[in-house]
């Protein structure tokens, strides 16, 4: 194929070679013209924008940022110098935050009884922590105000006065209640307690409360002491349960508690219990009656606990459930509620051979093992009582519990041989036999606990 002929350096351009280069010229001219506005074009707007408006919105914040830390340095340093000053108290006060107090109440009461001078300071700081407590943020869920009966220190500041209201640690209170009463005795002693609240549905088993000193807030539900009561009996009498001796003629613990019961009623002296105890289990092993006087007065008036007189003739002959003059072995139940020595004597009692027991005269008890000794401790106690001045009649009925003045226990603690007259309360006079008979008891009402146990008023200290 033949080629097509050169073009001579310098010839002019044919008519189709013409109109090539001028096309060509146009598009190079409009790429040179388009490059050298790309060259000369400003950066595009929107991002010149852009780049300044985030660098605005940083310092903007770290403005505000550095405002508030500012603020809350001076807000904090101002809590702290309140919190902690001497607070407006001129001496120790006690204050009751009632339950479902609202915070703007607990203020008020604080305000009123001038524990606080600063009511917005503390009413700040109690609803931070009512609003995190509702949330559970933090620790401050643990930190609500509990309701309660607090003391407040002379001065205490701010700081302080949150910290008691939040930490629920109320004024504790004790309350006693003496062994031997009885379960329908120790729930009016705690209905008539005005640091208690609430109603007693049901008075409880005869020995299945445990006396002893409770403490207590005020306002504690008096179902619930009595239920702590009970708890602690439960652990108390499985723990001397365990540990007894084995050759003890109590069957299971119930009867434990029932003799036990016994032996509170008939001695006031802790000494004695033991060996108490041993009178009654060795009358028990010889299959004699107990004839142990504060069971006839159980089973005529029961838990009411008291006769509020003498016992006569016709109440040791009375036939009842109770009554271990006439019946064999052991009454059916309690008749009190025993306290941990009692039970303790009971479970582990001296190692003796005694049979009988009577009034010594000085608080205490004669114990004999033949009933020829018997007989010569009853004269000598007879010569005593007849010794001792003539007290008053006993009335027809007890005297209500306001009449009868407390009886000062003794400087050496032990019960005195002649306890001091008491308008319109004689000791009564107990029946001593000889042949048989087991007298376990004094003509003493101390010793015979024949006294009205409903008020702390009339109640000796026994130990």
């Amino acid at each position: 194929m033949a080629e097509p002929p050169k073009q001579e350096p310098g010839a002019p351009p044919t008519s189709e070679e013409a109109a090539k280069g001028w096309f060509s010229r146009a598009r190079a001219r409009a790429k040179a013209a388009k490059a050298a506005r790309a060259e000369s074009a400003p950066p595009p707007p929107l991002r010149k924008a852009r780049k300044g408006g985030l660098i605005g919105l940083f310092s903007g914040l770290m403005t505000i940022g550095l405002v508030l830390a500012v603020v809350v340095a001076l807000v904090a340093s101002s809590a702290r110098r309140e919190f902690t000053q001497l607070g407006p108290l001129d001496a120790d006060k006690i204050v009751m935050i009632e339950k479902g107090s609202t915070t703007e109440e607990i203020v008020e009461t604080l305000q009123r009884e001038g524990v606080i001078s600063h009511p917005k300071w503390l009413w700040a700081s109690l609803f931070w922590r009512d609003i995190a407590g509702k949330l559970s943020i933090g620790d401050a869920a643990s930190k609500r105000v509990k309701a309660g009966e607090y003391l407040f220190r002379k001065q205490a500041s701010l700081g302080e006065v949150v910290e008691i209201v939040t930490s629920g640690r109320s004024i504790e209170h004790s309350i006693t209640i003496p062994e031997g009463l009885t379960s329908e005795q120790i729930v009016e002693r705690l209905k008539e307690n005005d640091l208690l609240a609430g109603e007693i549905a049901q008075i409880p088993a005869e020995g299945s409360l445990l006396p002893d000193t409770y403490r207590i807030t005020r306002g504690t539900p008096r179902e619930a002491l009595l239920a702590r009561m009970g708890q602690a009996q439960r652990r108390v009498l499985n723990d001397i349960w365990n540990k007894r001796a084995k050759d003890v003629p109590v069957r299971n613990p119930r009867e434990l508690v029932t003799l036990a019961s016994i032996v509170e009623k008939e001695t006031g002296k802790s000494d004695e219990r033991p060996r108490v105890a041993s009178v009654f289990i060795n009358r028990i092993e010889k299959k004699m009656r107990l004839q142990s006087d504060p069971t006839i007065i159980y089973g005529i008036v029961g838990g009411k606990g008291t006769l509020g007189r003498a016992i006569s003739r016709a109440d040791i002959d009375r036939p009842t459930a109770y009554n271990t003059y006439t019946i064999a072995g052991l009454p059916p139940g309690p008749i009190a509620n025993p306290g941990r020595a009692a039970m303790e004597a009971v479970a582990n009692p001296s190692k003796t051979r005694d049979l009988f027991f009577v009034a010594d005269g000085t608080g205490g008890h004669a114990f004999a093992e033949t009933l020829d000794q018997h007989n010569r401790n009853v004269a000598r106690w007879r010569q005593i009582e007849a010794s001792r001045p003539a007290q008053p009649a006993v009335p027809a009925f007890a005297p209500p519990p306001q009449a009868i003045p407390a009886i000062p226990p003794p400087s050496s603690g032990a019960l005195p041989a002649t306890p001091p007259a008491v308008q319109g309360f004689a000791s009564p006079q107990r029946r001593i036999e000889g042949a048989g008979t087991l007298t376990g008891s004094t003509a003493d009402p101390l010793q015979q606990r024949n006294y009205d146990l409903n008020s702390p008023r009339s109640v000796p200290q026994l130990r």
